[in-house]
This record gives C-alpha cells, sequence and structure tokens, in this order.
C-alpha cells in the first residue's frame, strides 16, 4: 500500500476555510478606531491578538493537510481526513466510474494536480473523492490505479479538425441562432420605438421638447445596448468552450476510455464503459439538415457541471460517428423500429400551432386598440412568428424522425427536446423503469407516450409520444414485461 500527503498548496485551501476567525482583529479594530494620533500606538498594543489569530487560522490549515492521507492499494482507493472527527472513506476500483486529473494554468509552475474519482453514488453530481497531488505523485498514484492498455490493445479514435470543434463551441454556447435573433430584436425594436416615441412626442407642447429629444436618444441606445450585451455574451462563451475543449482526443481499450482536452486547464478523464449509463447523439434541426451530429455520454463525475458538457465526440458527420461507435460496442445499426403515426401530428405540433395561429388575431387586436402602436406591433409579431414556424417544423421533424428500437442487448431512442433532437444507445440492463403515460385526448385516438428511464445522477427521462396501442404491447413484451398493458 501507498500513502501520500495532498500538495501543501491545500494549506492555504483548509486555512481559507477558518477565514472567518478574522472578524475579531476586525471588531478589535473597530472598537480601538479613534480619529488621532494615538490610534496608530493603540492598535499596536494589541497586535499580538491579531497575530495569534492569523496563526491560528494557519496552523489549522497546516493539521488538516497534515491530517489528510491517501492510500492506494491493489484493489481500492482510501482518503484519511478530519482533526477532532477523522472520516475514512473507500473506493473499490471496479466501482469508480471515471476518474479525472485536472491540471489548470495556475496551478502547473507549482506542479500541482487536482484528481477527482467519482461512483453512481452520491447526491448534487458532486464528486465523491477529491485531492491534490504533486505532478510527481500524481505520477506514481496513477500508475497504481487501473489505466488504459493494462485491459487489451489500445485504439485511437480519429482526433476532431480545428473546423469540428469550433463548430461544436458555435452550436453550444448559449445557443447562437437565439443570440442572433435576441439581438435583432432588440436592435431593430429601438429602431421602431425610436420612430413611435418620436411622433408621440411631436403632439406634446413645446415646453416638454427638450426633455423629449434626450428621452428619445436614449431609448434606443439601450435597447441596442441590451442587443450588443447578448452578442457579447455568446461571444464569449464561443471563445470559452473553444479553449476549453481545443485539443481534443480519445483513445480506448476493453474496459476504459480515455478523453483528453483543453489549452489552458488540461483535462484528462478515465472513464469505465460499464459504468456508461448511454450515449445520447445530440442534433439541431440545422446539423440534422447537413447530417452532422455530437455525441455525448451519461457517466457519473463527466460534464457534470454547468461549466463542462459531456460531449465524447464533438461535431462530425452522422456516417463517421456510427463507424466510431462501433469500437465502443454501440452499432447504430438496427432492424426493426416502432414509430409515432401520422395520425400522432397533432401531439407533437400542438403547442407551437397554437401559438403561431394565437399571434395573428392577437396582432389585429392589439392593432385596433392602440393603433399608434401600429409598426411597433407587426414588428413583434413577425419576429414571434419566426420562432413559433420553426418550433412547428422541428416538431414535424420530430414525429417522422421519433422512434424506438430494441434489438440485442441494446434499446435505440430517438426523440425531440425542445428544439434538440436526441439519439439514445444503451444497455438494457441499464433501463430502470419505464412509465406508460396516456392524456385525456389520446384516448380517443388510442395513443400512449411510453417514458423511459436510465440509471444515472440525474432523473432525467425520456420520451417518446403517440406510440400506438399494439407497439406499446410489442415494445413492454421485448423488455419483459407484461404484454397487456391497461390504463
Amino acid at each position: 500500500m501507498n500513502v501520500y500527503h495532498e500538495h501543501p498548496v491545500t494549506i492555504l485551501k483548509y486555512s481559507v476555510k477558518n477565514i472567518w476567525l478574522l472578524i475579531f482583529p476586525l471588531l478589535r479594530g473597530i472598537n480601538v478606531f479613534r480619529i488621532n494620533k494615538d490610534f496608530f500606538y493603540a492598535w499596536l498594543r494589541g497586535a499580538w491578538f491579531d497575530i495569534i489569530i492569523l496563526l491560528a487560522i494557519v496552523i489549522f490549515g497546516l493539521l488538516r493537510w497534515r491530517f489528510s492521507v491517501i492510500e492506494v492499494s491493489d484493489a481500492s482507493i482510501t482518503h484519511r481526513d478530519g482533526i477532532i472527527i477523522r472520516v475514512k472513506q473507500t473506493i473499490p476500483y471496479c466501482n469508480i466510474s471515471s476518474t479525472s486529473f485536472e491540471y489548470p494554468f495556475y496551478l502547473r509552475p507549482i506542479g500541482a494536480v487536482r484528481v477527482r474519482c467519482d461512483t453512481s453514488a452520491g447526491l448534487f453530481r458532486s464528486s465523491d473523492m477529491e485531492f491534490m497531488l504533486k505532478r510527481s505523485v500524481c505520477d506514481e498514484f496513477s500508475d497504481k490505479i487501473p489505466k488504459l492498455g493494462s485491459n487489451g490493445d489500445i485504439y485511437h479514435f480519429t482526433k476532431p479538425s480545428a473546423v469540428s470543434v469550433i463548430f461544436f463551441s458555435m452550436f453550444f454556447s448559449s445557443g447562437l441562432t437565439g443570440m442572433i435573433y435576441l439581438a435583432t430584436f432588440f436592435y431593430k425594436g429601438g429602431s421602431i420605438a425610436r420612430d413611435m416615441i418620436s411622433k408621440y412626442f411631436e403632439q406634446i407642447t413645446s415646453s416638454t421638447e427638450e426633455f423629449s429629444k434626450k428621452l428619445i436618444l436614449r431609448v434606443p441606445d439601450a435597447i441596442l445596448g441590451i442587443g450588443v450585451f447578448f452578442m457579447v455574451t455568446w461571444f464569449i462563451s464561443f471563445v470559452i468552450n473553444l479553449l476549453r475543449y481545443s485539443d481534443f482526443s480519445i483513445c480506448t481499450d476493453k474496459r476504459q476510455i480515455k478523453v483528453s482536452y483543453g489549452v489552458f486547464t488540461r483535462k484528462n478523464y478515465l472513464l469505465t464503459k460499464t459504468h456508461i449509463n448511454y450515449l445520447d447523439m445530440r442534433q439541431n434541426l440545422v446539423m440534422k439538415i447537413f447530417r452532422l451530429t455530437t455525441v455525448h455520454i451519461s457517466c457519473a463525475g463527466y460534464g457534470n457541471t454547468r461549466k463542462r458538457l459531456p460531449v465524447l465526440i464533438p461535431v462530425r458527420k452522422e456516417k463517421k460517428v456510427a463507424e466510431e461507435l462501433e469500437n465502443l460496442g454501440a452499432s447504430v445499426q438496427y432492424e426493426h423500429e416502432y414509430k409515432p403515426k401520422l395520425r400522432g401530428i397533432w401531439q407533437y405540433t400542438w403547442m407551437p400551432v397554437i401559438v403561431t395561429l394565437f399571434l395573428v388575431p392577437a396582432y389585429f387586436i392589439v392593432s385596433k386598440v392602440i393603433p399608434m402602436l401600429n409598426n411597433l406591433t407587426v414588428f413583434v409579431a413577425i419576429m414571434a412568428e419566426i420562432p413559433a414556424a420553426w418550433m412547428v417544423l422541428i416538431k414535424l421533424v420530430s414525429l417522422f424522425t421519433s422512434g424506438i428500437s430494441i434489438y440485442d442487448d441494446k434499446i435505440r431512442l430517438r426523440y425531440s427536446r425542445f428544439a434538440a433532437f436526441h439519439t439514445i444507445i444503451a444497455d438494457r440492463k441499464k433501463l430502470v423503469k419505464v412509465t406508460i403515460e396516456q392524456t385525456f385526448f389520446q384516448q380517443f385516438n388510442k395513443r400512449r407516450n411510453i417514458i423511459f428511464w436510465f440509471e444515472g445522477e440525474g432523473n432525467r427521462r425520456h420520451k417518446i409520444r403517440a406510440m400506438s396501442e399494439k407497439d406499446t404491447a410489442e415494445i413492454l413484451q421485448l423488455l419483459g414485461y407484461e404484454n397487456e398493458y391497461v390504463l
């Protein structure tokens, strides 16, 4: 068994947790504060108290570091921590879903590496075990745990091109189309608002002319500023994602997958294949038209924060992705797919269709009630119709592309959520629950919604709408449930 201590820089981390003790020197300083020449001497006489507090904070951090010990055996990792209350946490290697090694740019000069070990247990997608090691110690530590290549030959995936990473950063940076839409809305809306306010103030007496001119000039500037803010926000998100996912590489053996990426903060992940809950091929409508896709995975500890996405393969052609997934044992080939029938079209499109149709009478009503807002009303109505009509198109495509396939030991689901299309590929043993749902209106055309739940830290459900009763019964039978399911 090998025993390690954390990197000495963690002394600062543990010390900071007791920074609240500085409130006592602060209170003393307030108590002796006087605006006169004797203040400095009064403070200096009690400085010993401040020094003791600072030393206590540092000593506590030093003790926490001294009692934080990582033990690595042939079968498990153990982390012992705590001074008064000692805590011992042990994770067998067979239960580790992912191990990550993070090399932030600000820690590289001092040779520190942040290590995280995650399992499928725990709450709030937090790391089950986290510590910081010296680079030299981390190399010894990584040699002790199961690593890539010890379970068969290593296969290297085709490295994503720079164009692939750029497209991925564009598509997944705060919604490119949404940012362009909002920026256009505020920019053009500001121009119309200025003209409208200008005409309105022409009817007001000359005594308010100067005030009205100032107000008119400020309104479009403020609205334009909002539009620029959205575009700048997206651009910053794009640059961050570009730096975060650059130099992306993937390799695998029979048991593990290694994923590495990042420029300023390099991250290396070791993912255990048997702990991957499912693969998620994601697309938006533009990507679907050009047959592009990106592959995400559900695995504890990988992409479990808002800052990082669980991406396995950035944007790539569907055909090329299918070849890569074969090497992960996740074939996208299937013999039969149960699909929603055309009679279920209303269940897919009813919400965006209602919104689209509602906007027309709403425009005429507002125009008649407030005719002076006609220009602005026309603009708002058109800008609202665009996303509504776009969602109608997305839901129509979803109707014809959604489906369920069950083959060998795999389950393949295709559906849409909001504006995104998902293709889920999972092992049957990862399925934990199936829910059959029927709305009031579905009773008349004998449709069903089937909801699938897989293993994972989050409660993510996968819903396929408007399946027929016959197909629902067959799917349940293939999954080992009762042949007849009565609601």
